[in-house]
């Protein structure tokens, strides 16, 4: 059988049949729900598999079901998602499972244009959920399934183009088993995880469809799929200051809406401040600084922003009234209590180096 001859009808069968040898042993897979299929989805968009693994049932276990995390209070919701970035998603999940509680009685529709009404999901996550919890046969088509069927068709046109997308949607939706559509999106997302891997480095000799790809016959495999070039982040500069009394670090809560929404970060502004210029700072928020050392460089990428970083340890007099919005934060349950976004990981890291070295500052 060929691809060109018979169509993407071909496709299903051998797919299945890898699949059924090769899934991977994954927590959200033991137990199939609709509530652990969409809380995974959600937390894999734009994040690796094995990153996801320790979250997900971590926030399983503190967040079991839909009511459970409709009620949760915000700050926990954080923290419980914080290591996992694009935080909104946590924020989008927990304003649709409020959805679900109070339009579906508590229960995750199954229709997939009832699902698209939910926060936070779109065409892929209602695929999912939809096919691999309740067996609906709809299509789940992410990143990793436009590159596997672009590569098998020859498919060269731009995968970045929603009309791509939509029309792949489309032909999908014609050949899914209807007794076995969560298995084949499942199978497709595995061989374009496991197997068909992007950047010209795939398994072919480990694909079902090695004898049906018509990339792999034609030697376009590096050619496909055809993604357009994303915009060029900007790039930010900022210092970030480590204001410690020796006991407590001082951290401020992010506005709720805009970047890092909701989250706590240690104080930082725009563009590159020197010694004079941080002493002057701190001073305006009506703290005593006692000494300031240059702490580490830092870069984070954001989807479309980039923060170079500088930072400072400033050591104060003990904490007492300040004019800027934020706390003094115990070290000892800073992490439990407070979640702060990994932008800020190398900070941490040197903040906690730094109260095991109060020396220094003295």
């Amino acid at each position: 059988m060929k691809i060109e001859e018979y169509g993407l009808e071909v496709l299903a069968e051998p797919l299945l049949a890898w699949f059924a040898d090769h899934a991977r042993v994954l927590p959200w897979r033991e137990e199939v729900t609709p509530y652990r299929v969409w809380v995974s989805e959600i937390m894999l968009q734009q994040t690796r598999v094995e990153a996801v693994k320790p979250y997900f049932e971590r926030f399983i276990k503190a967040l079991p079901d839909v009511a459970a995390l409709a009620a949760c209070e915000e700050d926990t919701l954080l923290k419980l998602w914080e290591g996992l970035g694009y935080y909104n998603r946590a924020r989008n999940l927990q304003t649709a499972a409020r959805q679900v509680m109070e339009e579906y009685g508590g229960r995750i529709p199954s229709e997939y244009d009832e699902l698209l009404n939910l926060k936070g999901i779109g065409h892929y996550t209602a695929g999912a959920v939809a096919s691999i919890a309740y067996g609906v046969p709809v299509p789940a088509v992410d990143g990793n399934v436009l590159r596997v069927i672009s590569r098998v068709s020859g498919d060269d046109r731009d995968i970045g183009s929603l009309q791509v997308r939509a029309n792949m949607e489309t032909e999908l939706k014609k050949i899914i088993p209807n007794d076995r559509a969560g298995a084949f999106n499942q199978a497709l997302m595995e061989l374009g995880a496991t197997v068909c891997l992007p950047n010209g480095k795939p398994q072919c000799r480990d694909c079902p469809w090695q004898e049906l790809c018509v990339a792999k016959k034609e030697g376009q495999i590096e050619l496909l799929p055809v993604k357009s070039k994303p915009a060029k982040r900007r790039v930010e500069e900022r210092t970030v200051l480590l204001i410690w009394d020796g006991e407590k670090v001082f951290i401020r809560k992010r506005k709720k809406q805009g970047l890092l929404a909701g989250m706590y970060e240690f104080p930082n502004k725009r563009g590159y401040l020197d010694v004079p210029s941080v002493v002057s700072y701190v001073k305006e928020q009506d703290m005593l600084p006692l000494a300031v050392e240059q702490a580490s460089e830092a870069k984070h990428i954001f989807s479309h922003v980039e923060w170079h970083m500088k930072g400072y340890l400033v050591r104060v007099s003990p904490a007492g009234a300040v004019k800027a919005e934020g706390v003094f934060a115990e070290l000892s349950d800073f992490k439990e209590r407070y979640a702060v976004p990994s932008a800020f990981a190398a900070y941490m890291k040197c903040l906690e180096e730094w109260a095991g070295m109060p020396e220094k500052m003295k």
